[in-house]
């Protein structure tokens, strides 16, 4: 266990002398996946052992119990040599996270143990609550059935007998059929069935965040529209939608095969991965951002599908393209999908929109988790950097290129205009870096004096 050295569930501490600061590392352990604490071994994994008594485990188990709410991890004791021992702390996940010590919340980066913040701590009471109260399992107040799509409702009960996901309800009375369907609790018609089923007019004025908004770009930034929509309706309206805009907006690949004369064209980017991927959006977004919308943006050299809020439950970007457990965050939405077949059961979805994907001869998909949003990214694998003629850049943008692309490092907006001369306009100047970000010739990183620019 010692031999790969300390890691997000193993800590080493030389002895108990440090058990202020491994009671911080079982607390963090607590809040994520486990771990063991070790006493005995040295930082360079040298295993010492220290002398064990009763005291020792005594002050131990005094540390820990600081500990709220009350955990127990798994206290043992390993001889060494001679009367020597390492005191092993097998810690499990907690299951009511966050965990606290000495009125602070903490969790495992790396090897290292780190204070909470405010949000990582809120963000764990939801999900502690969330087999309970969470925002779409809520009535959804003064709604009635009027202000539900009912046809949609049949629509979708009669797609799921067909594939055999339910069975037949014997009507369509679309009352019986959201009962049927979970979406009617205690004769109140609950939230998620507003996100299935409600009718746009009334989204639009009560929740207005069941929104898509979808956008062509010209170039691989967003500095310049080709179009843009937005679109507010229930989930099965804003799929579609979805799926209509790409229809009209994704580029035809084509190429023809040995032996035939007629030209094969396709989607540049496959129809049934986007399809799961805007799918999986709208189950897994939040809900409970009233401001919050799924994003669709098409690129010269990649298409992002964006929704808000988080990753939930300590799942990482990498592990969705893995064998993982399927925990959706409104697990009412995403059962109505997987019901009528439009999404993927038991942590299916994204392995599948990565077998599509590749099939496809595209580049391997990518999901990038922030603390407010999670984007889906397909590449372009036949995009290529636009060249560029001389006669297409002022003096001034030549010069602005010509040292970017001479530095090694990227550089922030003084230090060009250091480069240029202390004369040169910086207004001007910053038109010019804007216009050779526009041609495809420069990237910007980062946000206001933090900003800096390179060549592509």
């Amino acid at each position: 266990m010692t031999a790969k050295g300390e890691s997000e569930m193993l800590e080493f501490k030389a002895s108990t002398g440090m058990r202020n600061e491994a009671a911080k590392t079982v607390c963090a352990m607590l809040n994520q996946r486990g771990g063991y604490v070790l006493f005995g071994i040295k930082p360079e994994c040298q295993v010492a052992g220290q002398q064990v008594s009763d005291r020792t485990l005594e002050q131990l188990s005094a540390e820990i119990m600081r500990i709220e709410p009350p955990a127990f991890p798994e206290v043992s004791r390993i001889p060494v040599s001679g009367s020597l021992e390492i005191i092993s702390v097998k810690v499990a996940p907690g299951a009511s996270q966050p965990y606290q010590y000495r009125g602070n919340s903490y969790l495992r980066v790396g090897n290292t143990t780190r204070k909470m913040t405010s949000e990582q701590q809120n963000q764990l009471l939801l999900e502690r609550m969330h087999d309970e109260q969470r925002w779409e399992n809520r009535p959804a107040k003064d709604w009635t059935l009027d202000d539900l799509d009912t046809a949609e409702i049949r629509k979708t009960v009669t797609e799921a007998v067909q594939n055999g996901r339910l069975a037949e309800p014997g009507g369509r009375n679309a009352e019986d059929l959201l009962r049927g369907l979970g979406l009617i609790r205690g004769g109140n018609i609950l939230r998620a069935a507003a996100v299935l089923f409600g009718k746009a007019e009334f989204l639009e004025t009560v929740m207005p965040q069941c929104l898509l908004r979808v956008a062509r770009f010209r170039g691989t930034d967003r500095s310049e529209f080709l179009d843009n929509r937005q679109f507010i309706g229930n989930a099965f309206a804003l799929l579609e939608s979805g799926m209509r805009f790409l229809r009209d907006t994704i580029p035809i690949a084509s190429h023809f095969e040995s032996g035939r004369m007629e030209r094969i064209d396709k989607p540049l980017y496959p129809p049934l991965a986007v399809r799961e991927a805007l799918a999986n959006a709208l189950c897994h977004r939040d809900y409970a951002m009233g401001g919050g919308s799924i994003g669709l943006a098409i690129y010269d050299d990649r298409l992002e599908i964006t929704s808000v809020g988080p990753l939930h439950f300590g799942i990482a970007p990498n592990d969705l393209f893995k064998p993982h457990e399927s925990r959706p965050w409104n697990p009412i939405i995403a059962r109505v999908f997987y019901t009528r077949g439009i999404i993927e059961a038991w942590g299916r979805g994204t392995i599948k929109i990565a077998e599509l994907a590749i099939s496809a001869g595209l580049p391997h998909p990518e999901i990038e988790g922030h603390h407010d949003y999670v984007t889906v990214r397909f590449w372009n694998p036949e995009y290529t950097q636009p060249h560029y003629q001389d006669h297409d850049l002022t003096e001034q943008q030549r010069a602005v290129f010509a040292i970017l692309k001479q530095s090694d490092d990227a550089m922030a907006l003084r230090h060009i205009r250091m480069a240029l001369g202390s004369q040169t306009d910086e207004r001007r100047l910053r038109k010019d870096l804007i216009a050779l970000k526009g041609k495809g010739l420069v990237i910007l990183s980062g946000k206001g004096r933090g900003a800096v620019w390179k060549t592509i």
